[in-house]
């Protein structure tokens, strides 16, 4: 008895020391986490604010011309850099959504095992792909046929400035597909959360499978379902490699058939030459574009925090 209680007291005293350790590095793990934050946004604002004393709020935020390099009078307006990626972004949820919330909704609830099976892997396949091999995909094939597009619409316009189909629509397309794998598989993962009684009490109630799916499942999966637009909105626009290649890269009004860039894309293009105010400019589009997602992560916080407290 009394060696049974000593090693029932050892075995007490080693969970304890493994619970207070595991403790201490979870309390650590946290603490780092809150520190690179903060860091991060300590360090966009030391690196992003002295330009917009130096050329002026107005100036960098509300003006669209952009010639840095301008040995006369160098212009750092960046609004048509910032509508370009608010527009596209856009845009590019209006697209992608749609069909990656529909392409979900067929792995979880209307495809066969099988099917699913076959299809799960070619969406896995699609998040691999890095975004470089999107944009040469998107230059070899999309590109010329945008262009084809154009040189329809425009064939009788004197004023319109052929883009050879690097333009804004080009981008967004790019985009879209792009966010595709990120908001079918945190839907999917959501749609399957959903307890199999909500379903079998709405077919007891005489509802059809698409009236459940569309009624029932779809709004009990509404948490998931945003938190997949999130993080479809952050890949959207935060990506630039791919669209460097395919959205032409100039400074433009962002409609469709323009040669438009994207926040990120004028960080990526410029920053290896740039130097004193114009650096410190490009510092200022960093610290937008940190500030864009951050305020879009704190918008659809709220969001979810509403949609608890009412459903909660």
């Amino acid at each position: 008895m009394i060696k049974q209680e000593m090693s029932l007291s050892k075995k007490q005293k080693g969970k304890a020391i493994v619970e207070s350790v595991a403790k201490y590095i979870f309390t650590i793990c946290a603490i780092a986490s809150i520190i690179a934050v903060f860091s991060i946004t300590f360090y966009m604002i030391q690196k992003g604010t002295p330009a917009l004393f130096e050329v002026g709020i107005k100036e960098i935020l509300f003006h669209t011309v952009w010639e840095p390099a301008s040995k006369t009078e160098p212009q750092y307006g960046i609004l048509y850099i910032i509508l370009t990626s608010i527009v596209g972004t856009a845009m590019a949820i209006l697209i992608g959504v749609p069909i990656g919330v529909l392409a979900a909704i067929f792995l979880s609830e209307v495809a066969s095992d099988k099917v699913a099976a076959l299809v799960k892997p070619v969406v896995e396949l699609l998040a691999g792909i890095p975004s470089v091999v999107y944009g040469l995909l998107g230059i070899m094939i999309l590109n010329p046929l945008i262009y084809q597009l154009e040189q329809k619409i425009y064939a009788d316009s004197t004023t319109h400035q052929f883009t050879g189909g690097k333009n804004l629509l080009a981008g967004v397309l790019v985009l879209a597909i792009m966010i595709l794998p990120t908001v079918i598989n945190m839907t999917e993962s959501s749609l399957r959360a959903v307890p199999v009684q909500l379903r079998a009490a709405s077919y007891a109630l005489g509802a059809s499978k698409i009236q459940t799916i569309f009624h029932v499942v779809l709004p009990a999966a509404k948490s998931g379902v945003i938190t997949a637009i999130v993080l479809g909105i952050g890949r959207a626009i935060g990506e630039a490699m791919a669209i460097s290649f395919v959205a032409g890269n100039s400074v433009n009004a962002p409609f469709p058939f323009h040669s438009v860039r994207f926040l990120t894309t004028a960080l990526v293009s410029e920053m290896e030459y740039s130097a004193d105010t114009h650096r410190e400019v490009l510092f200022t589009i960093g610290l937008v574009l940190f500030a864009f997602i951050m305020l879009i992560n704190l918008l659809i916080g709220k969001l979810l925090k509403k949609n608890e407290k009412k459903h909660g």
